[in-house]
């Protein structure tokens, strides 16, 4: 018998991390991260991440896939090991970035760094599974930030440090949009060109690499691809939109599970 898990193959997180197409939140959540200066400084700038973002978005994949669909002890040991390591990230801002002055003092710990990360993932997450698989009600989207509270919790935020409703969540995110808060500088750019303009891809599918980009730059908020400098127009909205439709409507429902579902979520 399969140990029981933080999560059922009822729960929204598990509905929702089970598509592999929700894959596409990654490099989006990636890009959204880095936009705060101060969590770019703790979660990227001496973690490794600037040189193989990546890596990042694979080591982080694998901790949420042990929380999501492994054991609680799966779970609990591999956050453990992050909590760990986000204890002992301490430092300043070397030089001004936006409107943060040098020496800025940075923990990886800070629960609004952590809110910021794990919001970004949310959204991020909840915008690809509408686009690509389909809408989902008020309830479940409640139900979704209901999970990933569990996980907030996992990585030491307490419940006050997180939005109560979804609504609330919205508005959370809505307003780090409007802060003045988020600044893209020279590294996060440069962060910024290694995933969009260059993911990892096999050289089987370098073709298809300028739509993987324009996918990623047109879930973007607007005001994020303008920090980024990315170029963006009505041809190239519409014909990304005209791309998931046709994945949602005709493609994705009609993928077998073993292609559609991540392995983890056909185990036991």
């Amino acid at each position: 018998m399969t140990p029981p898990g933080y999560f059922t193959d009822d729960s929204m997180l598990r509905r929702l991390q089970r598509e592999h197409v929700v894959g596409l939140a990654g490099p989006r959540s990636l890009l959204m991260q880095a936009t705060h200066p101060v969590a770019f400084a703790g979660f990227f700038a001496l973690t490794g991440s600037l040189e193989d973002p990546y890596g990042r978005l694979q080591r982080t994949a694998r901790v949420l896939d042990a929380i999501g669909f492994g054991s609680r002890e799966e779970a609990d040991r591999a956050t453990r090991r992050v909590r760990a390591i986000h204890r002992r990230l301490r430092g300043e801002l070397a030089e001004p970035v936006g409107r943060f002055p040098a020496g800025t003092p940075w923990a990886a710990d800070s629960p609004k760094l952590l809110l910021w990360i794990l919001g970004t993932l949310v959204e991020s997450n909840l915008l690809v599974y509408q686009r690509y698989v389909g809408p989902l009600t008020r309830d479940e989207r409640q139900a979704y930030w209901e999970d990933f509270k569990v996980v907030g919790k996992l990585f030491a935020l307490r419940r006050r440090d997180m939005p109560d409703t979804i609504e609330d969540f919205e508005a959370y995110m809505a307003a780090m949009l409007a802060s003045g808060d988020l600044h893209v500088s020279p590294q996060a750019r440069e962060l910024a060109i290694d995933v969009v303009m260059r993911p990892p891809l096999p050289g089987v599918l370098l073709p298809v690499r300028e739509m993987i980009n324009q996918v990623t730059v047109g879930l973007l908020p607007a005001e994020i691809r303008r920090l980024y400098g990315f170029r963006w127009d009505p041809v190239r909205a519409a014909a990304v939109r005209g791309q998931q439709e046709y994945l949602r409507r005709a493609v994705v429902p009609a993928l077998p599970r073993k292609l559609r579902f991540v392995p983890s979520s056909q185990l036991g």
